[in-house]
């Protein structure tokens, strides 16, 4: 597999774990800018005002967040008024590097998985150990980034 993208999903995967576990960063119920705004006792008016829109567009706007339909300029701009900014990104459940390795260890099976089991009916079945070592040739020799999320 391709060095590269190996070493860019290190470097990907070190900024991305200050966000795991995510649970903390989970959005309250009526979203962060209600949040925030009520936490800085800023009431819908002023905030508003501050955004150059009616209170009731901002209402929908809190509406928005809320059931995750906001758009992200729109976001955007609600944090630039409380004098937030916005952070987005996507954080894997799992480091990169562990994603990449289940799914070509998957293909693998797959693959091999397949030859395994017709060796099996002619009576050659292959030993568990053997089986972990041509997966990891399989892996290494066969197996390129592009293949791995072809379905």
């Amino acid at each position: 597999m391709h060095r590269n993208l190996k070493r860019a999903r290190a470097v990907l995967d070190r900024r991305l774990n200050g966000f795991r576990p995510t649970a903390h960063l989970a959005a309250p119920p009526k979203g962060w800018v209600r949040a925030i705004r009520d936490s800085l006792g800023m009431s819908g008016a002023q905030l508003a005002r501050r955004m150059n829109i009616t209170p009731q567009s901002l209402n929908g706007l809190e509406q928005s967040e809320a059931s995750e339909t906001i758009r992200l300029e729109t976001l955007r701009k609600a944090a630039a008024a409380l004098g937030c900014q916005l952070v987005y990104a996507l954080v894997p459940n799992k480091p990169l590097e562990q994603i990449v390795d289940e799914q070509a260890r998957a293909k693998a099976l797959e693959a091999i998985g397949s030859v395994s089991h017709s060796m099996a009916m002619e009576d050659q079945k292959v030993l568990d150990d053997d089986l972990e070592e041509r997966l990891q040739i399989f892996i290494s020799q066969t197996l390129r980034d592009r293949d791995l999320w072809e379905d």
